[in-house]
């Protein structure tokens, strides 16, 4: 398998950690270029990658026996195999910095050229302050001796948020910035956890990740073209509410507390069957609207991949049956019509040509949120590499999603260069390096029993301390490198 090096201005994917993505693009006016690097090497790929910063995944059989489900129904019907899970010092933060710091270093980038960084995340760690600063803050320390103290001084930051197309939409926000300011760079990081409750429908979906996309003129891997379909509508498919309790039920709280007390979860409300729909409908909206806006009739013909908003491995392949249909005359009103679709020759062939290798790395991660869709880009490009084939010229279809709901469609051309940014990578290999966790660890580290890390020569970026003390300071968050 190959290693990556320097891709210029592409997507830059790089996994240190059992999930994190790392990943650069660069685009600008029309486009955007995309190339990426693989999950274990630097994107110079002067050395590799330690693996004892790596976190832990479960295996999906192991979570499949202890809740009583057939794993085939997992492995064979979702795509499902693995399911990338934080250590305790691991959050949004630490994902995102881990991943800005390698686009900069890897890259050369000299961070006070960058004139924003946007983070796409439904992973938040604070109400009002961006996760986005806690990033930015610790790549700037670790930044100090060669660019001096706040090197981000001049920087524009911001969280983005719209469930899993959120970073989505720091993308577009971005492009639309640099096509307007084609001498400045823009940095898209996104960053996010899946956890659902133990137990639940969506438990077996979880996973984890970080991406970071410069975004810049002269794109070299894909450019994106200015032409978005977008569907939005207000539904409560999944979100994440503030949960009210009484003050007498909480303990040890001081007596300035309301007598409601609101709670925040990671864990979201949701209507799995519910959301799938809205996914679905969303969609073929978004779809429609990316014609009327482009001009041409059956995009999907001419992309070489669909790439999804994957929250499961086999979900793209699900939720395109209806517009399969509907563009080729077939009946599409119930679900048994999109059933039979589904069986046709015609949308199998589409499936194995057009979606299948999009979904491979997935299958080994699980549900990124907002990076799941970057993480199809990668499969692709990797399987395809790997295979031989011959890109430069071709189109990439991508439909996103976010509930709450909303869907954007668009599209984007590779570049001549790809193969030199997808060469080094080895996506698949370092996703094999990682090391598994045990059901019981894995229960305990989503209950936040665990008060250390499962690995204690864990490497990178860390939280190390709450604030528990200080009234002024009370919930504030530090980092550290290792």
């Amino acid at each position: 398998m190959a290693s990556t090096k320097n891709l210029k201005v592409y997507l830059d994917h790089h996994i240190k950690r059992e999930n994190l993505l790392y990943r650069r693009a660069k685009s600008v006016s029309t486009p955007l270029s995309v190339p990426t690097r693989p999950l274990l090497e630097n994107s110079d790929l002067s050395q590799p990658v330690d693996t004892a910063s790596f976190a832990r995944y479960l295996e999906i059989k192991d979570l499949a026996e202890k809740r009583g489900i057939d794993p085939a129904k997992l492995e064979k019907g979702l795509g499902l195999k693995r399911m990338a899970f934080p250590d305790v010092h691991e959050d949004a933060a630490t994902f995102a910095a881990e991943a800005l710091l390698k686009l900069i270093q890897d890259y050369k980038i000299n961070p006070k050229e960058i004139s924003r960084i946007y983070l796409g995340t439904e992973s938040a760690l604070d109400a009002t302050k961006p996760t986005a600063t806690y990033g930015m803050q610790m790549v700037e320390k670790e930044l100090e001796k060669e660019f001096g103290a706040r090197c981000f001084k001049n920087c524009d930051v911001v969280d983005m948020t719209f469930a899993c197309v959120g970073a989505v939409d720091a993308l577009h926000n971005s492009l639309d910035f640099v096509r307007a300011n084609p001498e400045k760079k823009a940095i898209v990081i996104a960053s996010d956890y899946a956890k659902y409750e133990l137990a639940s429908t969506g438990e077996y979906t979880q996973g984890g990740g970080a991406v970071a996309v410069l975004v810049s003129a002269n794109p070299t891997l894909l450019e994106i073209e200015n032409k978005f379909g977008v569907a939005t509508e207000s539904v409560f498919d999944f979100f994440k509410p503030r949960r009210e309790t009484t003050k007498d039920l909480v303990q040890n709280l001081p007596d300035s507390f309301a007598e409601k007390v609101e709670i925040f979860t990671d864990e979201p409300v949701f209507d799995g069957q519910y959301s799938n729909q809205c996914y679905q409908d969303r969609i073929r909206e978004a779809y429609q609207h990316y014609k009327e806006e482009s001009g041409k009739e059956k995009p999907y013909e001419n992309w070489r991949f669909l790439i999804f908003h994957l929250p499961y491995a086999f979900h793209g392949k699900r939720l395109f049956t209806e517009i399969f249909g509907l563009e080729n005359g077939m009946n599409a009103t119930t679900s048994e019509d999109i059933k039979a679709i589904a069986q046709t020759d015609e949308y199998k062939n589409l499936v194995a040509e057009k979606i299948e290798i999009t979904q491979r790395a997935s299958t080994e991660i699980g549900n990124m949120y907002t990076a799941s869709i970057f993480m199809a880009l990668l499969s692709a490009f990797q399987v395809s590499y790997e295979n031989g084939e011959e890109l430069a010229g071709k189109e990439l279809g991508f439909l996103a999603y976010g509930s709450g709901s909303k869907s954007k469609v668009f599209a984007g051309k590779i570049g001549d260069e790809w193969k030199s940014v997808v060469e080094k990578w080895n996506i698949f290999e370092v996703l094999n390096q990682r090391r598994a966790i045990d059901f019981d660890t894995y229960e305990n580290l989503h209950r936040k029993k665990v008060g250390t890390s499962v690995n204690p020569d864990w490497k990178g970026f860390g939280l190390v301390k709450v604030e528990k003390e200080s009234p002024v300071l009370v919930g504030a968050r530090y980092y550290e490198r290792r």
